[in-house]
């Protein structure tokens, strides 16, 4: 049996609407006992806030042991490479990750790590460019150029990043989907092989991507991103096209 890596945005729900048969999706997997994660590029939200917007959405059975969001992915990448100074621009949830893996908030790091901020402004991040201008080395925890909030989108975190990286000339690392270093961090946690997933989502060059680059099963929903005409325009091929999640009950 494999296991499920599902993305959250798009996939699970849009902002704070729920997409029609997701929810009865994760409630199919729970009751036959089919494993599943939750892979998400979004870096603003703790375990626990994760847990509970899904049940504010009506959602059951999920626990914080289900979440695999990039600033954990992007907080463990750079612990292991021996940092442990860090400054950020984001949220609670990249504070989290920060506070997990043993950093230490100082005004002399030794990086920046850089996730959404829904309070971001001009002021924040001149003052947080100052510590890459000190040397700190730039951590985007994930490049999202957009964001989908209800029938709409938002501006996603690869467009701040962005605006780091001019104004500090500094090229971020590449880690939220579609890199692979969010994969096999993703894998890591979780002692998982590649042959044992299947990766679901609603974005081609996230998602999507970041399966057939790394030769992982892929299932493309098709509500959110993008969809079947986008498929041959972007050249990147889903091993499965669905419309609803769960079409995969049956």
């Amino acid at each position: 049996m494999k296991t499920y890596l599902i993305d959250l945005d798009g996939t699970m729900y849009r902002g704070n609407s729920n997409i029609a048969g997701a929810k009865e999706f994760i409630d199919n997997c729970l009751k036959n006992h089919i494993p599943f994660f939750f892979l998400t590029n979004n870096a603003t939200r703790t375990l626990r806030q994760n847990v509970e917007h899904m049940e504010k959405l009506g959602f059951k059975g999920i626990e914080e042991k289900h979440f695999f969001t990039s600033s954990m992915a992007a907080a463990r990448i750079m612990r292991k490479k021996g940092y442990d100074k860090a400054q950020m621009i984001g949220m609670d949830g990249l504070a989290e990750a920060l506070h997990n893996n043993g950093f230490e908030i100082s005004e002399e790091p030794q990086c920046l790590f850089v996730g959404l901020d829904k309070l971001g402004n001009y002021e924040k991040y001149s003052h947080a460019l100052q510590y890459l201008l000190r040397g700190a080395i730039l951590v985007g925890t994930n490049d999202d150029r957009l964001l989908a909030h209800g029938d709409t989108f938002h501006i996603g975190n690869g467009s701040i990043v962005k605006m780091f990286e001019y104004a500090s000339g500094q090229t971020s690392m590449k880690i939220g989907k579609p890199h692979s270093a969010f994969l096999y961090e993703a894998l890591d946690y979780y002692h998982l092989s590649k042959e044992e997933c299947i990766i679901i989502g609603d974005n081609l060059e996230t998602d999507i991507a970041l399966g057939a680059n790394e030769h992982v099963e892929t299932i493309l929903v098709l509500s959110g991103v993008h969809h079947e005409k986008d498929i041959e325009r972007l050249k990147i091929y889903p091993d499965r096209i669905i419309h609803r999640l769960d079409e995969l009950n049956q």
